[in-house]
């Protein structure tokens, strides 16, 4: 399945760096969010990608048309008597396929899709994500999960990531309760969506995907929703960027492996990615 990235918004709650890249180029263990979302997809068997650009767009392309597979990737580098030798430990750009298409500097995410309607091909559905989170969820599961259902559209929902508390009170304004928002019952849009192309035929000038094209979707009852507890992580803001460091860091980055639970999808001989891409 195509894979549409949404990498157009400003990322103003990301400081100073955005004014000089775009927030999907915002690294994490020395590379792009953007190329570890990618990875992902990569990892369960989609590599063809469809990038929105808006802000700063030039940033993105120049990183793919100078990419350097040696430089971001482990490799074995071999001066023997027959000369000098270099052997990549993993090829992930080898297997991608990108269209770069410029859909607005002010578009909404509504808009943005709309104007890439082109570039899918004939395919029935197709996935897409914003620039900046990333997940460790069962993308075979969710997929054929969202394929049972027979919906429209589909999109992760996760518990949310911020510190905050959620807090109820009687009429008297005495609190009842006080709760951590990341261990309550309450659940948000993850950001990761399946969708079939009849979606497309929603979109209005003007919408937000989220808001006026899903509430149609609701209105039809063609709309559900994928409960994950595991691993979600959005990179809104400068604190949510140094948790994903510490994480790549430490050596546990979850959406670096398959989850434990649901192993990757059979690949066709000589695929290494599966090996390649786990740890």
């Amino acid at each position: 399945m195509k894979v549409v990235i949404f990498c157009g918004g400003f990322g103003v709650r990301m400081g100073e760096e955005t004014r000089r890249i775009p927030k999907p180029m915002i690294e994490i263990g020395g590379k792009p969010i953007l190329w570890h979302i990618m990875r992902y997809y990569s990892m369960w068997g989609h590599d063809e990608f469809i990038l929105c650009l808006g802000y700063k767009g030039e940033v993105v392309k120049q990183f793919f048309l100078s990419y350097n597979g040696a430089l971001l990737n482990d490799f074995v580098l071999d001066r023997g008597a027959t000369g000098t030798t270099l052997e990549l430990l993993s090829r992930d750009l080898d297997k991608w396929r990108i269209t770069f298409v410029d859909t607005g500097l002010n578009a909404t995410i509504g808009e943005r899709l709309k104007a890439v309607e082109p570039f899918l091909g004939e395919d029935d559905s197709f996935l897409a994500t914003y620039g900046d989170g990333l997940t460790d969820a069962p993308l075979t599961n969710v997929i054929q999960a969202f394929d049972d259902s027979g919906k429209k559209a589909m999109f992760l929902l996760v518990r949310p990531q911020f510190n905050a508390h959620m807090v109820t009170t009687d009429p008297q304004g005495n609190v009842l309760t006080v709760e951590a928002l990341a261990r309550s019952d309450v659940r948000i849009n993850g950001g990761f969506f399946v969708m079939k192309r009849e979606v497309l035929e929603l979109i209005e000038p003007g919408d937000e995907l989220v808001e006026e094209t899903f509430a149609r979707l609701i209105a039809e009852r063609q709309l559900v929703a994928y409960p994950y507890d595991g691993f979600f992580g959005m990179m809104d803001t400068i604190k949510d960027r140094q948790r994903l460091e510490s994480l790549h860091e430490s050596g546990q980055a979850p959406w670096r492996s398959f989850p434990l639970d649901s192993p990757p999808p059979a690949l066709p001989p000589g695929d290494t990615r599966a090996e390649a891409f786990t740890g």
